[in-house]
């Protein structure tokens, strides 16, 4: 599965990354920041995924702006 990285700029478009990937990088940190182009069932099989592997995963909604439409997926995958 792949999944839309969060955009470094507002202009950028996201790079996108394999689930496989997040899961190595897992050793290096444990926040991860997605692109609200993802949708919500991505990142639920995303949840899930890990969640079958015993890590604890938590997904909130951060807003940086003032319109709805500005936000990202931060999520936290701890062991």
């Amino acid at each position: 599965m792949k999944l839309k990285l969060a955009r470094t700029t507002l202009k950028a478009k996201p790079k996108t990354i394999e689930l496989t990937k997040v899961e190595e990088d897992l050793a290096n940190k444990s926040i991860f920041y997605f692109d609200k182009d993802n949708s919500h069932k991505e990142l639920k099989e995303l949840i899930e995924y890990f969640e079958e592997k015993s890590f604890s995963v938590y997904m909130r909604e951060v807003k940086y702006g003032l319109d709805e439409n500005e936000y990202i997926y931060e999520v936290h995958i701890i062991a």
